[in-house]
């Protein structure tokens, strides 16, 4: 009888990896393992938290935090090529034409390089003049630690801006769960980095900069080199194949890709920053934690969702248009399904934090896991169509709603603090509004754009 059931369902997990197009399948696979990699995170990733907490203590991981958003603000420096790469790419591929993919992916890496260089070596002379313990409002006997600090991450964001590229290749290949390999292996090392730290050195912010700056660059560049001499060798870049003519071609997708970009890093990069500017740094923390916390659903969207884009720009490039109009109706089911998780999950949010960081740590106010949920499960339902139009090429809506949204974001965040004296609930609140293209704008787009489409 065990025999037959499990003969049975051997079957019928061959049977649907196996059933539909080709595009489908491959999509089936690489959710498959995304959602393997994932869940292998997870547990890393929730105990990388506590841990650094321990370490440095809850106001100076806010710091960190804080740092580390700031100078992620410098991604939009890659001037939306990344996400023209990953569409001119597939669109290469699809069509097969190589040599042209080559020159894709050759132009990129050195147009990221010497961007690269030149943003580091700016930053290198203006920390000399910055005092970071002013702009972020912390103990002056900061300023020297941050200072060094600040240049281990810039060094660290300057390399991953031009390493972080191979994801994007392997999106486009639609080959997202290599990707999420790598990432897992990533935060492991990452993890017993900060394990060792806690065992051998005292709490440093300098150390923790060490711990998870260079490790992982090491990682990435191993991942880049063995990706192109063996699976992507016949795109592996090369001096010869660089082209900056098509610079501009990259750009024509990607300069409004850079626009949006912008406009996100102001709408969810600046969190940290404001919140620390009005409120301090133990918020940072709590801020993070919550984040943390209902990021337990987003990783379990991004697992459906990170196989979607490059298969609708492949599937649009053949006018394979029912494809993505049966892809958008699971996408949204799934979509629904993880808003009632999310509701689960809110429910049970201070028995969890409890269990996670212990009772006496951190206090986290209801109404800061509320507003989370509710802009994480809006998120959910607009990132379809997003997703869908970024595929397509689609970008105008969004690039003209990316031009009002962060000014919004903004003028409310303030308008809340300000008059209203809302807590960090005004962060969230603000960003939930802001993200008005992909919970209204997007949705319409999309069926105004496939409704005629058979």
């Amino acid at each position: 009888m065990f025999t037959q059931l499990k003969n049975t369902a051997l079957g019928y997990i061959t049977t649907f990896f196996k059933s539909g197009d080709n595009r489908s399948i491959k999509a089936k696979k690489n959710i498959f393992f995304l959602f393997i990699t994932r869940i292998l995170s997870l547990p890393i990733s929730f105990l990388i938290l506590p841990l650094t907490i321990k370490y440095v203590d809850a106001e100076s991981y806010g710091v960190w935090l804080t740092l580390s958003s700031i100078v992620g603000w410098m991604s939009f420096f890659d001037i939306g090529l990344n996400n023209g790469l990953r569409n001119k790419l597939a669109e290469s591929l699809a069509t097969g034409d190589i040599a042209r993919a080559k020159q894709y992916v050759s132009t990129t890496y050195a147009i990221l390089t010497l961007i690269s260089i030149g943003l580091f070596s700016v930053f290198f002379f203006a920390n000399l003049f910055i005092n970071w313990s002013d702009l972020l409002k912390v103990s002056a006997g900061l300023s020297g630690e941050l200072t060094k600090v600040a240049i281990i991450s810039v060094g660290y964001f300057c390399a991953r801006f031009v390493l972080s590229t191979i994801h994007i290749i392997l999106l486009a290949y639609q080959s997202p769960a290599k990707a999420s390999l790598q990432t897992l292996v990533e935060q492991a090392v990452s993890l017993i980095v900060i394990f060792l730290l806690t065992k051998y050195t005292t709490g440093s912010l300098t150390n923790l900069a060490y711990g998870l700056c260079i490790a992982p660059v090491l990682i990435l560049l191993f991942f880049n080199l063995s990706s192109f001499y063996t699976k992507l060798k016949e795109i592996r870049p090369s001096l010869s194949s660089v082209k900056f003519s098509l610079t501009r071609d990259l750009m024509g997708v990607g300069f409004k890709f850079f626009i949006i970009q912008i406009a996100g890093i102001i709408q969810y990069q600046t969190a940290n920053f404001i919140i620390i500017r009005n409120y301090g740094a133990d918020d940072v923390t709590v801020y993070n934690i919550v984040f943390k916390y209902f990021s337990i659903l987003t990783m379990l969207m991004a697992i459906f969702m990170t196989p979607l884009w490059s298969a609708v720009t492949d599937a649009y490039a053949k006018k394979d248009y029912q494809w993505i109009k049966d892809a958008e109706k699971k996408y949204r089911n799934i979509a629904l399904g993880l808003a009632v998780l999310g509701l689960i999950m809110l429910m049970g949010a201070s028995l969890v934090y409890d269990l996670w960081l212990g009772k006496d740590h951190i206090t986290i106010p209801f109404s800061i896991s509320l507003c989370m949920f509710l802009f994480t499960a809006l998120s959910f339902f607009g990132s379809v169509y997003c997703i869908i139009l970024n595929g397509i090429s689609a970008l105008d809506v969004q690039f003209k709603a990316s031009l009002v949204s962060p000014f919004l974001f903004v003028g409310l965040t303030m308008l809340f603090i300000k008059v209203f004296n809302w807590g960090v609930e005004s962060v969230i609140i603000a960003a939930t509004i802001s993200n008005f293209n992909a919970i209204i704008l997007a949705p319409i787009q999309y069926v105004k754009i496939f409704k005629s489409k058979s």
